[in-house]
């Protein structure tokens, strides 16, 4: 029986075995495994398996889980109850977010990563109304010296990106990895 996440382990399965190429830029080296937004869970529950046939492949593998990463940065503010009588007061402090955020997570990858690994990003439909996904993962991409696979609950359609099916699409160099390929 073929869903649509086994098709998308398939179709990166294939691509993850094809030697990486060097020299690429930051955006080149990131790759986006788009799937149904109503697919979360399942694809969560399947992750290992995305480990398996990345190191079956020879690659080195680390998740970081970026689900959490508001509220543990909310819960650290000085101001936060003010920000929750006044959420828009918050609004300004979105770009800080996502530069602490991307801060925290090179330090959890410090040491850990070379051009031979795979760093997974999983949780991105968290980011949604806090900060830009393509951003975020432009920040994080400088530095990741192997690849970036973003796990990205959306739609790909003529090199556009679109987070949760909810906002105008952006135009980005990654290699899109789905269930229809």
């Amino acid at each position: 029986m073929s869903n649509r996440i086994s098709r998308l382990l398939s179709s990166y399965s294939g691509f993850i075995g094809i030697p990486w190429m060097k020299d690429l830029s930051d955006e080149q080296r990131v790759l986006f495994a788009v799937y149904h937004k109503e697919d979360e869970l399942k694809l969560r529950a399947r992750l290992d398996e995305f480990e398996i046939a990345t190191r079956n492949e020879g690659h080195a593998w680390i998740k970081l889980d970026i689900t959490s990463l508001f509220p543990e940065w909310m819960a650290r503010q000085k101001y936060r109850e003010d920000y929750f009588e006044s959420p828009d007061f918050l609004k300004s402090k979105y770009k800080v977010f996502a530069r602490d955020s991307v801060e925290q997570l090179v330090k959890k990858l410090q040491d850990s990563v070379d051009d031979n690994t795979v760093v997974a990003l999983v949780g991105c439909g968290t980011l949604f109304g806090f900060t830009s996904v393509s951003d975020f993962v432009k920040q994080l991409a400088e530095h990741v010296p192997g690849r970036l696979l973003v796990f990205f609950p959306g739609e790909y359609a003529d090199n556009t990106y679109r987070l949760l099916d909810a906002r105008d699409g952006w135009g980005y160099q990654a290699i899109a990895i789905s269930a229809e390929d």
